[in-house]
C-alpha cells in the first residue's frame, strides 16, 4: 500500500512533468492524487505522531544518539569545514538552531556572540561545557517549544550567519517557512542559512517520513520555500544519505562574508 509520503512525491512528479500534451491526463489523475494526500493527512492517525513529539521525546532522542550518533566523525568535520567558510568576521553575532548537546557549538568561536535556541531544558549545560568560562558572556540561551519559531529575542539585524543540523528534518514545511521568515530579520542583508532538510526523493529520507521519525520534505519544496522567503539559494547538495543541505542568502549588498561553493561528498 502507498504511504502518503510516496503519494506526495507522486504528485510532486506529475506536476513538474505536466506538459501540453499530457495536461488533461495528469490533471485529471494529479486531482484525485492530492484529494486522496488531503484524505490521508486529515484521517491517518499515525501521521499525527509527529504533532505528540514533545520536549521529553526530543531529550530522550538526544539521549539515544549519543550513544548511536547519527552524525560520523568524517561527516562532522565535513560539516565543520562549510561552517569555518563563514567565519571570516568577529562584527556579528551567529545563530544555532537546535545545538542538542552542541556538538557544533565550539565551530562558532569566530563570532561576537553565539545565539543558541532549543526545546530541550538545561540543554545550556551540555555547551556552556565545552567553552572556558571567560567566554561564557559570549553566549545567549533562548527556549523554544515543539512548533516554536519564536527568536524575537535575538535583535534584529544582529546575525550574519544561522546554523542548524538534525533539526529541520523533524519540522513541517509550515514550521520551517516561519523560521526562515523569522530568520530574515535577524540577519543582515547578504547574511546567510546554512541548513540541513529532509528530501524524500532519497530512500533514507523516505524511510525516516514513512516512519513518522522526520517530517515530509523534498528538494522541490523546500528550494519553493526558500525563494518564497525572499533569498538567494547559493548550494542545494548531499554529503551522504539523509545528510542534504541547503546554503541560501538573505538579499542585499552589506555582503561580510563571501562563500565558495564546493561540492565534496561522502561515500
Amino acid at each position: 500500500m502507498l504511504s502518503v509520503e510516496e503519494i506526495k512525491l507522486l504528485v510532486e512528479k506529475l506536476e513538474k512533468i505536466k506538459s501540453t500534451d499530457f495536461e488533461h491526463l495528469i490533471d485529471n489523475n494529479l486531482q484525485l492524487l492530492k484529494n486522496l494526500q488531503k484524505y490521508l493527512d486529515d484521517s491517518n492517525e499515525h501521521l499525527k505522531l509527529m504533532e505528540t513529539k514533545n520536549m521529553q521525546w526530543f531529550g530522550a532522542d538526544l539521549e539515544y544518539k549519543k550513544e548511536r550518533p547519527v552524525v560520523t566523525p568524517l561527516l562532522a568535520k565535513t560539516i565543520q569545514s562549510k561552517i569555518w567558510q563563514f567565519a571570516k568576521t568577529n562584527k556579528y553575532s551567529c545563530l544555532e538552531i537546535g545545538p542538542g548537546n552542541g556538538q557544533f557549538s565550539m565551530d562558532f568561536r569566530a563570532w561576537k556572540s553565539n545565539y543558541f535556541i532549543d526545546i530541550i531544558p538545561g540543554y545550556s549545560k551540555s555547551i556552556l561545557k565545552r567553552f572556558p568560562k571567560p567566554h561564557h558572556k559570549y553566549l545567549h540561551f533562548l527556549q523554544t517549544n515543539v512548533n516554536g519559531s519564536d527568536i524575537s529575542q535575538i535583535p534584529q539585524g544582529s546575525c550574519n550567519f544561522v546554523f542548524s543540523w538534525d533539526t529541520f528534518v523533524f519540522l513541517s514545511m509550515t514550521n520551517i517557512q516561519q523560521y526562515l521568515h523569522e530568520i530574515s530579520r535577524i540577519l543582515i542583508p547578504g547574511g546567510f542559512v546554512f541548513v540541513q532538510y529532509a528530501d524524500c526523493h532519497y530512500d533514507y529520507d523516505l524511510e525516516q517520513a514513512k516512519r513518522s521519525y522526520w517530517q515530509y520534505n523534498t528538494k522541490y519544496n523546500m528550494s519553493n520555500i526558500i525563494k518564497e522567503e525572499g533569498y538567494k539559494i547559493i548550494e542545494m547538495h548531499q554529503f551522504c544519505p539523509g545528510a542534504n543541505y541547503a546554503i541560501f542568502q538573505k538579499d542585499g549588498n552589506k555582503k561580510t562574508l563571501s562563500h565558495k561553493m564546493s561540492e565534496l561528498k561522502l561515500d
